[in-house]
């Protein structure tokens, strides 16, 4: 009795063992998601522009909910609707959603108008407009707030008619802006490379909704329902599918450029090279490539000493253009940076980001590892 008893423990006990080795190895990576919330314009009592009786409110939504669809096939992408149906959303509370969400991107989708035949697609980022036409977009966009209830109290008097207003909406987050240009730019190309949309291109303007977010952001005119041809392609099942592809292919492309590392469970363009014995190597070394963590991005110049970094040791500065950019770590070696990243992370700074120069140029992640390894 007592040898079966302690050949079932034995049993039990190498069961056990074995199943938990097992089952650890087939635990992911603990990653957060990568949060995108998408946006789609105007909806409920807000019809936005009816070019050729069209609605942009409902093109808005189903461009939305399909990108939506395709980015949840992506076991590490959590999507985010500030609607998902016929209702009308203030523009204030569309950026509380992506903020509550902690979301590491924010895109809003919409249609264009003019009383012309005018045409492409165009995508907004936050800034001050710097031409008429910029301004007249931000009017359009912004004057939904007149649908709001008091809305001279939530948005601090802002006039969405008054020039003076919109030099109030200046970017409280300047580190995101780099970032929402990437995107933005990454959409205006796929619009134009798969769809071969007329680029209007990446242009800044005083939106409301973007203002409100803290987090790289984008507005998408993905055309004009008032022009005959584009109004009725966007009206359509099949152009509206295309619309929403290119957007998606975007976003991955992004997640790419800033190599997230939140994809690798579908797509592994670079995978770790193995040794001979089959192991991960301890180093990933790129001739003549130098990756480095960035942290942090704005216009007020900071001391690099670790107070001002959440105690981050050896954060160099450098400035570009009107803005100083602050990175963490220096090296030649991927897999080394890849941890430097991880430390930043865990050190508070989420939205940092692995960039890489070649000869004191600044390049892709994804150019960077095609490039000769040591």
């Amino acid at each position: 009795m007592r040898t079966n008893l302690l050949k079932l423990f034995v049993f039990s006990f190498i069961t056990i063992l074995f199943s938990g080795i097992s089952h650890a190895s087939e635990i992911p990576p603990n990653l957060d998601p990568f949060v995108v919330v998408l946006d789609a314009g105007h909806g409920g009592k807000d019809p936005g522009n009816m070019g050729n009786g069209y609605k942009e409110k409902d093109i808005a939504l189903s461009i939305v909910l399909k990108i939506g669809k395709e980015l949840e096939k992506y076991q590490n992408i959590k999507v985010v609707y500030t609607r998902d149906s016929d209702v009308f959303i203030p523009l204030e509370k569309r950026g509380k959603i992506a903020n509550d969400a902690h979301a590491d991107l924010f895109v809003s989708v919409h249609c264009n108008s003019h009383s012309s035949q005018a045409q492409g697609t165009e995508t907004f980022v936050l800034g001050l407009h710097r031409n008429p036409t910029n301004f007249e977009v931000a009017k359009k966009e912004n004057s939904v707030i007149y649908l709001e209830e008091n809305y001279e109290v939530t948005y601090e008097g802002f006039d969405p008619n008054s020039p003076e207003s919109f030099i109030g909406l200046t970017i409280m987050q300047e580190e995101y802006l780099d970032q929402s240009i990437l995107l933005a730019d990454l959409i205006q190309k796929r619009f134009t490379n798969d769809l071969h949309k007329v680029n209007r291109g990446v242009k800044q303007a005083g939106l409301i909704v973007l203002h409100q977010t803290y987090m790289p952001s984008v507005l998408v005119e993905t055309g004009f329902l008032t022009n005959n041809q584009e109004g009725a392609y966007l009206n359509s099942s099949s152009g509206q599918q295309k619309m929403a592809g290119s957007i998606t292919k975007a976003i991955i492309d992004y997640s790419h450029e800033i190599n997230l590392n939140v994809l690798s469970d579908i797509q592994q363009s670079h995978p770790v090279a193995q040794t001979a014995d089959n192991t991960a190597p301890d180093s990933q070394v790129y001739k003549d490539i130098t990756f480095m963590v960035q942290l942090a991005a704005g216009s007020k110049k900071l001391d690099t000493k670790p107070y001002n970094f959440k105690g981050l040791q050896g954060v160099s500065r450098e400035k570009e253009g009107k803005l100083y950019k602050y990175y963490y770590g220096k090296t030649s070696d991927y897999l080394r940076i890849q941890e430097l990243h991880r430390e930043a992370v865990k050190k508070g700074f989420a939205t940092s980001y692995i960039v890489a120069f070649k000869n004191n140029e600044k390049i892709s992640v994804n150019e960077a590892l095609k490039s000769k390894l040591n």
